[in-house]
């Protein structure tokens, strides 16, 4: 009986965490309201006040869980028996992916960067949690140096800004760029995702 109650309570928790994602990514903190949460949970302000603590817990939740969700991604990705530059490659193209999976996180991203990171700052775990996708490229990057493969002038932050920069934008700014160039981009993933993995290699192969 205890376990099922347990049980219970993590998919109701699972659901309200999911639908306050997408609540805050349409609304942002300011204009999100924990009665629409409720509403579309079909569950109380009381419900979600007592799994969270109030409307900034839950935002906090939210955004934890969203970037628990591209590191635990990036950490389900074994690249150590590829050769160096496929293993770049493929956590290019798993980001890339993750991101057109989850324009929600995108979305949040880019919220909380309007707010000039105000929420994020008080989530001491998230730069725990941001270490061993570091770590994971500076493992990379490190086998194809010593492969004679990869290039000894940039680091891990150089790789991870700069496919974090693309595949953010097909996603944060499909809307303005698609009506600027009559383009959607969305159909365009497949092209895109070679793309940004052609421009990883390219810059990072040893000439």
């Amino acid at each position: 009986m205890a376990e099922k109650q347990q049980r219970d309570a993590e998919r109701t928790r699972a659901e309200l965490l999911a639908t306050a994602t997408t609540v805050f990514a349409e609304m942002g903190y300011s204009g999100a309201r924990v009665d629409e949460i409720a509403e579309r949970t079909r569950t109380t302000k009381r419900m979600i006040y007592y799994y969270f603590g109030g409307k900034e817990q839950l935002y906090l939740a939210v955004l934890e869980n969203a970037y628990r969700g591209i590191r635990d991604a990036e950490q389900a990705l074994h690249v150590d028996d590829l050769d160096p530059l496929d293993a770049l490659r493929a956590l290019a193209e798993r980001t890339f992916d993750h991101h057109l999976e989850h324009t929600d996180f995108i979305r949040l991203v880019s919220i909380e960067n309007i707010h000039r990171g105000e929420f994020i700052r008080r989530l001491d775990s998230l730069r725990d949690l941001a270490q061993p996708a570091k770590d994971l490229l500076d493992e990379v990057l490190t086998r194809g140096r010593a492969a004679g493969v990869v290039r000894d002038d940039v680091d891990a932050l150089d790789v991870h800004l700069v496919i974090s920069a693309f595949c953010v934008f097909q996603v944060a700014n499909r809307h303005t760029f698609g009506y600027l160039f009559d383009v959607d981009l969305a159909e365009r993933a497949d092209h895109l995702r070679t793309v940004v993995g052609d421009v990883v290699v390219g810059w990072l192969q040893q000439r």
